[in-house]
């Protein structure tokens, strides 16, 4: 009879195994030597880099972030003059890419999903006119896109002195569009706060009504409690603040216009630009997170007597958009990083005014390694976001 292995003998011959045989201990090895290669290799360069730049007089650091800028930006969302600093330059490009960014990705989401169901419409003139929507934005260079819609813009709008006029105090000229903004009044604060506070509100009862819905099988109007949980405690705010309301009201100079604000061309035209190039994307993205439900769903969902609109809002959608999630933040991803292009129709983004100060200063190094550390500080955290999310819709799936 065969005698078998004494496994406490086999774990104490593993143990005097050479470490070189050891499988784990070389991995680790062998990771370790490529991480120390890395790091020469850079270190090589960064002491390469750091005697040419001493040898020609260019100083070595992020000091120049505190110099005078002493250039003008045309697009500030935030008060800026040349007098401030370099540092501040930045930060000014860095809220036009944000706000650049998160407009054109809530709105190319909406338009997206309109384009993916037309799609799958069954009346044959809108689903082709949406696959023609999609074929031409896709397979269109997005600069050439930017280039066309800041031509159009700039070519079809007239001077100051004939500016469009189509509502009182609105403007439409070779500068953008003028209009009326409120001046700033302590209650906005609190209704903003009050808005919060409903949008926490909302998705709180939006999770218990889920749960009493499979629990009793009874719905309730989600939708529309959730819109007025939303929306009444900031104008109820702003009701019982006395309804301040003063608009700051543009008046045509003899150089200009003063006061209101201003949506310039190159703005409209870079947000525009990047909705409909990536909701062209975000339509296909749908159409095929919607076609990978299972046609079993939709026939029970018919049985049970829902209508069409119940069908997608309730079987439907939250199936695919567990198909849809990663694919959409990719493109999320891909809006963020197109908003560099702003520098080929004049956009004072973050890459814009990055580029800027390096023609200034001849700090190349620090200053595109600025602008790489930022992009990452935005892209991983909205990376890390929709994964959660997407994270979160698993755990649910039966």
């Amino acid at each position: 009879m065969a005698q078998t292995a004494d496994p406490l003998y086999l774990r104490d011959a593993s143990q005097r195994i050479a470490p070189w045989r050891n499988e784990r201990v070389r991995s680790v090895a062998f990771q370790l030597a490529i991480v120390a290669v890395v790091v020469a290799i850079v270190a090589f360069f960064a002491s390469n880099a750091s005697e040419n730049l001493r040898r020609q007089g260019i100083p070595v650091g992020f000091g120049f972030l505190t110099r005078e800028a002493a250039f003008e930006i045309g697009n500030k969302l935030i008060p800026y003059s040349p007098s401030d600093s370099y540092g501040w330059a930045l930060v000014v490009g860095l809220v036009n890419t944000l706000v650049v960014s998160a407009v054109g990705i809530v709105l190319a989401t909406l338009l997206g999903f309109v384009i993916g169901l037309a799609r799958l419409s069954t009346n044959w003139l809108v689903s082709r006119l949406a696959l023609i929507y999609v074929e031409f934005f896709r397979n269109t260079p997005l600069i050439l896109q930017l280039f066309v819609w800041w031509d159009v813009l700039r070519i079809s709008a007239p001077p100051d002195r004939e500016a469009w006029r189509p509502l009182p105090g609105v403007f439409i000229s070779l500068r953008g569009v003028t209009f009326p903004v409120p001046i700033y009044q302590t209650v906005y604060a609190w209704a903003g706060i009050a808005a919060l506070a409903g949008a926490v509100a909302a998705i709180l009862f939006s999770r218990w009504s889920a749960r009493r819905r499979e629990r009793t099988g009874q719905g309730l109007p989600s939708f529309w409690i959730g819109l007025a949980l939303v929306l009444m405690p900031p104008i109820l705010v702003f009701l019982a603040g006395g309804a301040p309301l003063e608009l700051d009201v543009p008046k045509l100079l003899r150089f200009g216009f003063s006061g209101g604000e201003t949506i310039t061309p190159e703005f409209a035209a870079l947000l525009f630009g990047l909705i409909v190039y990536t909701a062209a994307y975000i339509g296909e993205i749908v159409r095929g997170g919607i076609q990978a439900v299972s046609r079993g769903q939709l026939e029970a969902a018919r049985a049970l007597g829902l209508t069409r609109g119940q069908m997608l809002r309730l079987v439907v959608i939250p199936q695919a958009v567990r198909v849809i999630m990663p694919p959409l933040t990719s493109e999320y991803l891909n809006l963020i990083k197109n908003s560099s292009l702003a520098v080929a129709i004049g956009f004072a983004d973050f890459n814009s005014i990055g580029n800027t100060i390096i023609n200034q200063t001849g700090q190349a190094i620090e200053g595109y390694a600025i602008i790489a550390a930022v992009y990452l500080l935005i892209n991983i955290p909205t990376s890390l976001l929709m994964n959660l999310y997407n994270r979160y819709m698993a755990l649910v799936e039966r």
